[in-house]
């Protein structure tokens, strides 16, 4: 993921002389199905031909052996270079211009653009929206409107109030100036509303009265390898996926650099609060427990719940006061996913992205993405049941399993309604938790 904008800024560099060909090379099942893949490129603006290796041939005839991998192959045919893990820009440049003048210099280049036509996303509302937040008390229904680099504010029944975001960038100001990258993660504090803009590597702030957008951390780079603590103006982030407010600190899920970080608006001040940022499953203190992805953020007022979505795991941590500790209520590890209800290590999810606690019953909703259902957990038995969908993708409404979602991957509720960023269908889904009944929501004035 964090490789994507490293090699478009390559690709606009040397238009007429670097062809990028991308391998999607599965880690999990659903990963291996076309349609699945072609969404996945049109969601990241993905221009350049992707080779579709569901069974990894590709991957081990280059004896690949870590994702990522760029295999660098000279005009000839010939693989003369192989870089395991993420690459720097600033680093490749050199080295692809020094390739480019070797090559040219022998009459081995052609200099003529490559006559491809990607393929465009569809026209609709909403296009591949990430997350979402409700406020039952104002009435309002925020939309990280991501494939649009747009936030939406609307009723909880639809209609849409407020449209913050003019174009993909990196920009503050006002709302028709203002400019977002994929932005995912939202939380709320009175009027301002807190964005983790993700390819941006920023977390932005949004004065709902004035709709001017500020940004109070990152400065639109990726952080190479390390986020530092420190004024949040200062720092590069990585990747921030989702937000959650509590005690007037602003906890964020830094999917990038595996932790989870915590933003004090008053001081302006990032620091690190859970996880050391090597990429694995383990439970232990705060400061020594590991996750791999972050991807969602919850809380139920004394821990924070979390979507670890490359260990298909849901994980708690301890919120100030409590032991410190981080500690795992379903999943096993990098490698152990599945689709399977039950008790504790028994569960199997697949790629969960999204969490909601629901403080009246006490339980845990989580957005199986990867299994195209919403999981219901106990966080004190650590059981998961299957609350809604079919586990095969589409775009149907019903009750309970008879509906069907695709990919979803952000919820959040207001009493006896759990709102679902149904991702892949460009939809917002509605689940009356009584009867268990979805139905879509229809957005109108945008």
């Amino acid at each position: 993921m964090h490789v994507l904008p490293q090699l478009r800024k390559l690709e606009q560099a040397f238009p007429n002389e670097l062809v990028v060909i991308g391998v999607h090379s599965p880690k999990f099942p659903a990963e291996k199905l076309t349609e699945n893949l072609r969404k996945a490129v049109l969601r990241l603006e993905i221009e350049h031909p992707v080779v579709s290796d569901p069974e990894m041939r590709t991957w081990s005839e280059y004896a690949v052996r870590a994702w990522p991998t760029i295999m660098i192959v000279d005009p000839a045919g010939k693989v003369i270079g192989k870089h395991e893990g993420e690459l720097s820009f600033d680093d490749f440049r050199p080295l692809i211009q020094a390739m480019v003048d070797e090559f040219d210099a022998k009459g081995m280049l052609d200099h003529r653009a490559l006559s491809l036509t990607p393929e465009r996303p569809p026209k609709s509302t909403l296009l591949f929206p990430g997350k979402l937040l409700t406020d039952a008390e104002s009435n309002r229904l925020f939309i990280a409107d991501s494939g649009h680099h747009r936030i939406l504010v609307a009723s909880l029944d639809g209609r849409v109030q407020q449209t913050i975001g003019s174009a993909r960038g990196f920009k503050d100001g006002d709302s028709g100036d203002a400019a977002f990258d994929n932005p995912q993660g939202l939380a709320l504090d009175g009027d301002h509303l807190y964005v983790a803009d993700t390819w941006n590597h920023a977390i932005r702030r949004i004065d709902l009265g004035t709709e001017r957008v500020e940004t109070v951390a990152g400065r639109g780079s990726l952080a190479y390898r390390v986020v530092a603590e420190g004024p949040g103006l200062d720092t590069d982030l990585r990747s921030p996926w989702d937000l959650a407010m509590h005690g007037g600190i602003l906890y964020v899920a830094m999917a990038g650099s595996h932790q989870i970080w915590a933003f004090d608006p008053k001081s302006g001040k990032l620091s690190r609060y859970a996880g050391t940022g090597r990429e694995a499953l383990s439970d232990a203190s705060l400061g020594r427990a590991t996750f791999a992805q972050p991807s969602g953020l919850t809380h139920d007022g004394r821990r924070l719940y979390v979507a670890d979505s490359e260990t298909s795991a849901v994980r708690r941590v301890d919120l100030p006061g409590g032991q410190g500790e981080v500690r795992t209520l379903v999943g096993l590890g990098l490698f152990e996913f599945g689709d399977v209800d039950g008790v504790g290590d028994e569960v199997r999810l697949q790629h969960d992205l999204g969490v909601c606690f629901d403080t009246e019953a006490g339980v845990l909703y989580v957005a199986d993405s990867y299994n195209h259902r919403i999981k219901r957990i106990e966080p004190a038995s650590r059981r998961s049941d299957c609350l809604v969908g079919s586990g095969a993708t589409g775009l149907q409404n019903g009750v309970g399993c008879d509906a069907s979602f695709w990919e979803p991957g952000g919820l959040s509720m207001v009493p006896g309604r759990l709102y679902v960023a149904d991702t892949n269908n460009h939809a917002v889904r509605v689940v009356e938790l009584d009867s268990l009944r979805v139905s879509t929501l229809k957005l109108s004035g945008v």
